[in-house]
């Protein structure tokens, strides 16, 4: 346990160092044991800059990804968000450690098990629910913020609609080899885009996914 502890602490020097700033971000993450997010024989891989594969096509995030979009949402303590992705949970949890109203959207029936038996066993309450994502979750609209960990080479029209005015939607926009993390803020007709960092997801299912497209 300690050995993880360890890690956990050396991992948020490094994530300071790559530029992440947000204190509440940081705090979040060091509270979360990665590790336990992770398939049996990758634990001790859990506080290394990778992806790692969690089944069913699907990865966990490099810890800087999940930091780095985490910081982009703006998040309060008290925000409605909404995650489309739940994959192992581990974003989940950093958000839930963040006090947010959380609802989130799995397409894998059995991750999205996985992943609120895991965060049940930490203690956070969410919503959740198995289905497709890649058009939201109107009936919590409005959110806050909106985070989607998998890749799409289109936005969705109802992920805007699902902001309030003033919200932010974090994703990754691309094809099935490359994106760009992208974020969106609502004000009021206006929509403001601003492109950053090169990323790789998995590709998005479902109905708007990048494989519909």
């Amino acid at each position: 346990m300690m050995h993880f502890e360890q890690k956990r602490k050396n991992m948020i020097d490094r994530l300071v160092k790559m530029g992440i700033t947000d204190k509440n971000v940081l705090n979040a993450i060091l509270k979360i044991p990665r590790e336990q997010f992770l398939s049996a024989g990758l634990e001790h891989q859990a506080y290394d800059e990778k992806a790692l594969p969690i089944g069913f096509h699907q990865t966990i995030s490099h810890p800087y990804t999940v930091a780095k979009m985490t910081e982009l949402l703006h998040i309060k303590p008290g925000n409605k968000i909404l995650e489309i992705g739940t994959g192992s949970g581990y974003q989940a949890a950093v958000l839930c450690a963040m006090k947010v109203n959380l609802y989130t959207v799995e397409i894998e029936s059995e991750l999205s098990k996985k992943a609120k038996m895991k965060l049940n066993t930490l203690g956070y309450s969410f919503i959740s629910k198995i289905g497709d994502g890649s058009i939201g979750w109107k009936a919590y609209s409005p959110y806050n913020a909106i985070i989607v960990t998998a890749g799409v080479n289109i936005v969705a029209e109802e992920l805007i609609e699902q902001l309030i005015d003033g919200g932010r939607l974090v994703i990754p926009i691309g094809d099935k080899d490359k994106q760009i993390l992208t974020v969106f803020q609502k004000n009021g007709e206006l929509i403001e885009k601003q492109q950053l960092d090169e990323v790789l997801f998995v590709p998005m299912t479902g109905k708007k996914g990048l494989e519909k497209n």
